[in-house]
C-alpha cells in the first residue's frame, strides 16, 4: 500500500522570508494564520492545508521532507521549483 500523509505548508518566493516565518512559528505563532497571510499557494486560503496525499505526488524535494521529518513541527525551509516551503506534517503512514 502506498504511503500516504497530511500536510500543511507556506509557500513564499525568499529563503528569507521562509526563514523568518519558521522563527516565528518556533516562538508560538499558528502556522494557519501565517499561511494565509503570507502563502503564495492556493492552498494558503485554507490555512496551507494540502489535505491527503500519496508518496511520489509531490515534487521530489517536498516529498522526501514530507515523509522524513519530525510529526507537527514546522520545518524548512525547502526549495523547489515553486519557491520555499515551510511545512508541518499532521501525519503520516
Amino acid at each position: 500500500m502506498a504511503k500516504t500523509a497530511a500536510a500543511l505548508h507556506i509557500l513564499v518566493k525568499e529563503e528569507a522570508q521562509a526563514k523568518s516565518l519558521l522563527s516565528q512559528l518556533e516562538k508560538g505563532a499558528n502556522f494557519q494564520q501565517l499561511a494565509k497571510k503570507h502563502s503564495t499557494c492556493p492552498s494558503g486560503r485554507n490555512g496551507g492545508d494540502l489535505g491527503e496525499f500519496r508518496k511520489g505526488q509531490m515534487v521530489p524535494a517536498f516529498d522526501k521532507a514530507v515523509f522524513s521529518c519530525p510529526l507537527l513541527q514546522p520545518y524548512g525551509p525547502v526549495k523547489t521549483a515553486f519557491g520555499y516551503h515551510i511545512i508541518k506534517v499532521l501525519w503520516r503512514n
